[in-house]
């Protein structure tokens, strides 16, 4: 028994004596491991979370994305951070060990702004788009409007590269008759995203585009909603980052004729209408776009400092933007600051937002782009005999309609300049984990100074000799907001729970001062006029006051259960005094649900990570009229004659018809939804198909003058406008190694139609286009032309079904052109609607890729399906009176009659009638919008100089367009609704090439 016991015993000896030499091994390959975390662009990423693999043995990067741990030698390191991809790397018996986290470009735990709160990313159920601030502020943008193109599914924007202008965005088609542009929330300012912000600042956008995400703004979100949020400071030491870009920009050029090819074609046109030709001055071969046109050159400097501790931070920053024009007399300075801060004491928290800019145009006069091509090449540009000494044309040797922009720009110059102060101050009462107060109270106030000078001079054929004029005004707009939530948000086991209430309150006015001056004095010492008013004669003052107010009460119900099934509801009321108190109140509600199929216990695919269905449905409103359209205006400064003797009274007169019963215009919205992400969520993609309803459309419908009305038309609650469409995204990237890439592509189908227009009216017509209810807004309403007349016998031939020859005046080389009606003669009667300005689809592709210190980024952009108007042809290519023509034409003659080009003859409209298809084109393109290039330079080149991040990028924007549309640019931008496709000389998008350094301390 006790040798039993000692053998036993002796056992356990040598397993205890195994498992300490076991121990002691393991213990001796413990090391510690130091190293840094950071981002593919080299950004060092704070607070990130490293664990050795397996354990719980864990460590937090510091400031600067340096962490230090003990782990064993052939262990694994798992590092991680919100945002981003988590990434694991094997030890490997090495000391040192770096990590670079690629962008987690689903970021499922990503906080989203979504109005008076915020959503985790997996959470939402509308129709919400978020957009990287990066993307937007790598190009070269005036505003943040320009930077959205391509990059967000459903939103279409169309700008433009003239100094200072802004670009239209349109969310999920047309909404309505008169505005598209939506509403822009900016650190919880209502306000709006013009050419006095500055894009660095932004930190993150969102684009709302249903109605359920939209809807806790109410009735001013029926357009969408951008909400932008500018940059803070995070906890850590003082960070300095600059940055300098310089761009070069280029116009597009119209290929236009010299003199010599100018002549022979100027000469035919008079012999065949059988007038006395011009006596052209041979001897001179001006070049209009060489004279009007040159290189424009961009600056944007940046400089931010930001810092941090436990309970406060900060947010300084500077910018000057500075843009010459490339047509000549056009500029666009501006300068701003931002201070962003806040605080935290216990359960309260305070902090302030605000923004100051001063932005300053120099308009463009006249409309120079046209007017290249109205002016022709034996016009001189400078011709002393003529008041002002410019060359623009005599009688009998250059007749033209057109305007020499040179003179137009000295002798016209249009100067505004914007101050404004934008900013908030909130505060918040946390009394329980669960329950928080705030209050928001915005302000925003902006000076405008307008100067227009006439100067003496003059700039066109037969214009008679005006005196110098001065119009200047000066104008206030200011912006009080009051805002009071309460938001309760608490988890009960698997429910989970947010309630939000709350009020606000928004007053808005605007006052102006105006005057005028002729006659203005020229300094004799400087040859300048004088501008001040109050110098000259004929003064002219006036002045009035806008004043408007909102007031609405809002709450909204977030409901998570399981994170599997989501419910949110909204339901804000709001009252206008825009309306009169018998339609001042309008409800917005929505409803809206989703489905996190993928986290169902049945749900057990490893190839699908995420998987949710979203549905919902909205109302919003839009009171986008005039301050007081419901009330009637009275001109009470008229005289009447009255009596026998013919006495002069005092009188008043209604000039603007009134509608009292006007009342909001209401947006019905559904929207079905999905997100899907597989592979590790590395390919994601998002789909959505919308069905949009708006009723009782605001809209001023054109009336007869005989009615009285003087003031406009007036508004009433009309038509009703239907929009469908789907949207898809598809998303990829990853990361192998050193290298990672990105790719995506959007797409956007949406069709219009005008359900209605009310009114008892069927149609709407304006200019080439006709808005017919049931049908799109704005169809091509033309003549349809059926090639040329070779010779008189088809002229004879041409006949209805009763024998008529419907065109006995046309002559060989003429259009033919359809006789729809069949009666015989060619009239407004038959025209027909042939094509659609609106495109069947739109799409984006984005793509990038980092390799160690380098990285690289393009963004496509492609329309097809619209048909499109060329305004520029129709100038350049009927004759019938003198401008400019295309190069290398071949027009019809009798040794020539193989061409689809029609004779030329001056005097004659048959030829040159504007509302045929013939000046109808193809506006399909494809646009690399922008490709770009960078370099960080690498840690060991900048150790030693204090500076932790030196960045070198090189990009260029709108340099290849593959279209066949003959104007200067496919993208063009037309403000009527009902004229969209019409490219009536509208400023292009230009070529932009931008070299920018970076700098962070």
């Amino acid at each position: 028994m006790k040798t039993k016991f000692t053998q036993i015993l002796k056992k356990r000896y040598c397993l205890l004596f195994f498992f300490s030499l076991l121990l002691q091994q393991t213990y001796a390959q413990q090391i510690t491991i130091t190293g840094k975390v950071a981002s593919v662009t080299g950004e060092p990423i704070p607070f990130a979370n490293v664990l050795v693999k397996d354990t719980k043995t864990g460590a937090v990067t510091d400031f600067d994305g340096r962490y230090k741990i003990t782990a064993g030698a052939n262990q694994t390191l798992v590092f991680s951070s919100q945002g981003f991809k988590t990434t694991e790397v094997a030890i490997n018996n090495k000391t040192t060990v770096d990590a670079v986290l690629a962008e987690d470009a689903m970021k499922l735990d990503e906080i989203v702004v979504v109005g008076y709160g915020s959503q985790q990313k997996k959470d939402l159920t509308g129709a919400v788009s978020l957009v990287k601030a990066e993307e937007i502020q790598k190009r070269q943008v005036t505003t943040v409007a320009d930077g959205l193109q391509g990059l967000v599914t459903g939103v279409k924007v169309r700008g433009g590269g003239r100094p200072g202008q802004e670009a239209s965005v349109e969310i999920r088609g047309l909404k309505n008759l008169q505005n598209t542009n939506p509403l822009y929330v900016i650190d919880g300012i209502v306000t709006s995203g013009n050419r006095d912000f500055n894009p660095n600042d932004i930190e993150s956008i969102q684009v709302l585009k249903d109605a359920s995400a939209a809807a806790i703004y109410g009735s001013r979100a029926a357009n969408g909603v951008i909400i932008i949020t500018t940059k803070k400071g995070k906890k850590g030491p003082l960070k300095i980052e600059v940055s300098a870009k310089s761009s070069f920009t280029v116009m597009p050029r119209y290929d236009l004729m010299g003199t010599e090819e100018f002549a022979k074609y100027n000469n035919m046109a008079y012999d065949n209408a059988g007038l006395p030709r011009q006596n052209l001055n041979m001897a001179v071969d001006t070049d209009w776009q060489d004279a009007v046109f040159k290189t424009g050159m961009m600056q944007d400097y940046n400089a931010s400092f930001s810092g941090g501790s436990e309970n406060s931070s900060f947010f300084m920053s500077g910018n000057y933007f500075g843009n010459e024009g490339t047509v000549v007399g056009t500029d666009f300075d501006r300068i701003s600051f931002r201070v962003n801060s806040s605080g935290t004491k216990g359960i309260f928290s305070i902090g302030e937002n605000l923004a100051i800019s001063n932005a300053k145009t120099d308009e463009m006069s006249g409309a120079p782009i046209i007017d290249v091509y109205r002016m022709t090449p034996t016009i001189p540009l400078y011709d002393p005999s003529n008041p002002g000494g410019y060359g623009y044309g005599k009688q009998g040797v250059a007749d033209t309609f057109g305007t020499n922009p040179l003179a137009l720009a000295d002798f016209s110059n249009t100067i505004n300049q914007n101050f404004r102060i934008r900013g908030n101050i909130w505060s918040e009462l946390k009394f329980a984990p669960w329950l928080k107060y705030r209050f928001n109270f915005g302000y925003e106030t902006s000076f405008d100074s307008y100067k227009y000078m006439r100067k003496v001079g003059n700039w066109t054929l037969n214009q008679p000799i005006d005196p110098s004029i001065t119009n200047q005004n000066k104008a206030r707009s200011e912006t009080m907001l009051f805002e009071n939530t309460l938001t309760f948000k608490k988890e009960f086991g698997k429910h989970d729970i947010t309630v939000l209430v709350g009020q606000t309150f928004q007053k808005d006015k605007y006052d102006i001062i105006y005057g005028e001056k002729r006659n203005l004095p020229i300094n004799s010492g400087t040859g300048q006029y004088y501008e001040v008013l109050n110098q000259g004669n004929s003064p002219v003052v006036g002045g009035y006051i806008n004043e408007a107010a909102l007031a609405s009460y809002l709450g909204r119900i977030e409901y998570n259960y399981d994170n599997r099934y989501l419910f949110n509801a909204v339901l804000r009321r709001d009252g206008s005094s825009r309306f009169s108190d018998a339609n001042k109140w309008g409800n917005f509600p929505s409803l809206s649900a989703g489905w996190r199929v993928s986290n169902e216990s049945f749900f057990k695919s490893q190839f699908i990570k995420d998987l949710k269905l979203r549905a919902s449905y909205g109302e919003l409103g839009s009171g986008n009229i005039g301050n007081y359209e419901y009330k009637s205006f009275v001109n009470n400064f008229g005289q009447i004659v009255l009596g026998k003797d013919q006495t002069l009274y005092p009188s008043a007169a209604q000039v603007k018809l009134s509608n009292e019963q006007l009342r909001w215009e209401k947006l019905k919205q559904t929207n079905f939804g999905l997100d899907l992400g597989v592979l590790n969520n590395d390919l994601r993609l998002t789909a959505d198909y919308f069905i949009a309803r708006t009723e009782d459309v605001l809209f001023g419908f054109p009336i007869l003058l005989t009615t009285g009305n003087d003031g406009g038309n007036p508004i009433s609650n009309a038509a009703t406008v239907e929009n469908k469409g789907f949207e898809i995204e598809l998303a990829y990237s990853k990361k192998i190694n050193d290298f990672s890439f990105n790719a995506s592509v959007n797409f956007t189908k949406i069709n219009n139609k005008l359900v209605s227009l009310g009114n008892g009216q069927n149609e709407n017509i304006s200019g080439n286009t006709i808005t017919r209810a049931g049908m799109p807004v704005g169809m091509w309403y033309v003549l349809q032309t059926d090639g040329l007349f070779q010779n008189q016998q088809e002229i004879n031939n041409y006949k209805n079904a009763d024998g008529k020859v419907i065109m006995p005046n046309a002559v060989p080389g003429d259009i033919r052109f359809k006789d729809v009606n069949g009666d015989g003669q060619i009239t407004s009667a038959d025209k027909d609607i042939v094509g659609s300005p609106w495109p069947e689809f739109e799409m984006g592709f984005n793509a990038g890729a980092e390799y160690k210190g380098f990285d690289f980024s393009m963004n496509w952009i492609a329309s097809h399906g619209a048909t499109v108007y060329n305004g520029f042809r129709s100038v350049v290519d009927r004759f019938d009176d003198n401008s400019n023509y295309r190069r290398g034409i071949q027009p019809w003659t009798p040794e020539n009659p193989n061409t689809d080009f029609p004779r030329v003859t001056k005097g004659s409209t048959l030829n040159s009638r504007g509302d045929s298809d013939r000046f109808l084109e193809n506006g399909d393109f494809i646009r690399l919008k922008y490709i770009g290039f960078g370099y960080n330079l690498p840690e060991t080149v900048l150790k030693n100089s204090g500076i932790s991040r030196v960045r070198l990028s090189l990009s260029a924007q709108n340099i290849i367009t593959i279209t066949k549309y003959k104007g200067l640019d496919p993208e063009f931008t037309n403000s009527n609704i009902f004229e969209r496709g019409f490219d009536n000389g509208a400023f292009p998008n230009l070529k932009t090439y931008s070299f920018g350094v970076d700098f962070s301390f």
